[in-house]
């Protein structure tokens, strides 16, 4: 987010800008991340089951917490400006001051508390905190790109009157006496809350549940026990399907069209047809409903099934994951199918190219990621088992997984190669992947697919 965004402004210098966005980054992470105010689990049993002294422990989690932050950032600083053979003390310096705008924000905090007796929860921002994040985020990456930067010698004159401002809020935290008070508060109102999100959450997923009472089916075993599932799930799964289907098929239509009546536009789209599909599994990792697909699952069925000794049994497993990707792949393959055929019309519409496997290509490819999709939510799913019983995600993993999976489709999509290539490539990896997730899941869901606590 800094150093990448920086080789575009060389001509108006690297280090200035990368000081540049880090100066806003920082701001904005120290309002959002204070790791004093947010209000976990475990500081409610520490302080008001376990009865531990509320401002020691706050104190020593908060110290540890800096110290993570600090040795998080200073290795990542170096080599994030060990290029411009800068001055040791320089990047210390950034460091120390990233930790000291986080130590000032939770002095204001503490002091309005003092003050006024109004808590903050970082989980619940004001009103104005997404303006002021946004405002700052503009800040960041848009000014360079207007050639306005801020001059380093005031960035570091900032940075010193910060850590210099930091000293005092460190003493003023470490008086600080009203902590069990303002966790009282703090813990219990979200707790509470937690406690409602978690029964709307499953109150909404039972009211998108069909009550049809004459809803069955002619199948047996775990192909009836699926049948019945999506029949009474065509809200969750079909219905927003259908939606993201018949929008893209207008889009596809409106390009038609211009088409038709715009001949200067063919060369142009055709170019941008040749060399679009990478950027087509990112626009499929949204359109796919792989995780909605699995949080229903869970929810209202897995959630009960799970208690059954024989619903983990390695064969029934991979029965019921091989019937339940065949329906997501049927779901999602649906806009996917508009979609390929949509841009291969939209080939041969504006010029055509003289490689006619590239229309196969264009249609297969868009087809193979729909399925990859799929295939990889529901054996994140199976592996990874997020939910515990009140429907929470608890595994980090999981997180890290999701998360991984976002960033990498976002920089496949950015890759500039052929289609046939890119095509190919990605239907054999489809493929492989597909056939890799039936073997892991035989081996390892026994062992992974259960509720978490």
């Amino acid at each position: 987010m800094i150093t990448l965004p920086s080789f575009f402004f060389k001509d108006i210098g690297e280090l200035n800008v990368n000081l540049h966005i880090l100066f806003f980054l920082t701001i904005m992470g120290a309002t959002i991340n204070t790791y004093m105010f947010s209000p976990t689990k475990d500081k409610y049993y520490a302080m008001f089951i376990m009865r531990m002294d509320a401002k020691s422990y706050t104190l020593s989690n908060y110290i540890y917490s800096m110290l993570k932050v600090f040795i998080g950032f200073l290795p990542l600083i170096f080599i994030g400006l060990g290029s411009y053979s800068l001055p040791l003390w320089v990047p210390i310096l950034i460091t120390v001051f990233i930790v000291s705008a986080k130590v000032i924000v939770a002095w204001l905090i503490l002091l309005r508390y003092a003050k006024t007796k109004i808590y903050t929860n970082e989980n619940l921002p004001a009103k104005f905190a997404w303006p002021f994040w946004i405002t700052l985020f503009v800040f960041a990456y848009g000014l360079p790109i207007l050639n306005v930067l801020i001059p380093i010698k005031f960035l570091l004159a900032i940075a010193i009157l910060t850590i210099l401002i930091s000293i005092y809020a460190m003493f003023y935290i470490a008086k600080f006496n009203a902590y069990r008070d303002m966790y009282q508060q703090l813990l219990f109102q979200s707790n509470n809350q937690m406690t409602d999100y978690t029964e709307i959450t499953v109150s909404e997923a039972h009211k998108k549940i069909s009550a049809d009472s004459s809803i069955t089916s002619n199948k047996h075993g775990f192909e009836y026990f699926n049948e019945i599932f999506i029949l009474r799930h065509k809200k969750v799964l079909w219905k927003p399907a259908i939606y993201t289907t018949f929008i893209s098929l207008i889009v596809i239509l409106i390009i038609i069209i211009v088409l038709i009546i715009d001949d200067t536009s063919r060369l142009e789209i055709n170019s941008g047809i040749i060399t679009i599909l990478p950027s087509f599994i990112f626009i499929m990792y949204f359109l796919n409903r792989g995780t909605q697909f699995t949080e229903a699952l869970f929810i209202n069925c897995d959630h009960s099934m799970l208690t059954y000794s024989f619903y983990k049994d390695p064969k029934a497993i991979l029965q019921l994951f091989s019937i339940r990707l065949r329906e997501i792949i049927k779901v999602n393959l649906l806009p996917a199918f508009v979609i390929g055929t949509g841009l291969s019309v939209i080939l041969y519409l504006s010029g055509g190219t003289d490689n006619y496997i590239n229309y196969f290509i264009l249609f297969i490819t868009i087809i193979a990621i729909s399925v990859f999709f799929s295939v990889h939510y529901l054996t994140c799913y199976y592996l990874l088992q997020p939910y515990n019983a009140n429907t929470e995600i608890k595994s980090f993993t999981y997180s890290i997984v999701t998360s991984g999976t976002y960033f990498l489709t976002y920089f496949l999509s950015k890759i500039k190669v052929s289609t046939f290539e890119f095509g190919m490539l990605t239907i054999a990896f489809c493929i492989i992947y597909s056939i890799l997730a039936s073997i892991l899941v035989y081996k390892f869901a026994p062992k992974t697919f259960r509720i978490r606590y």
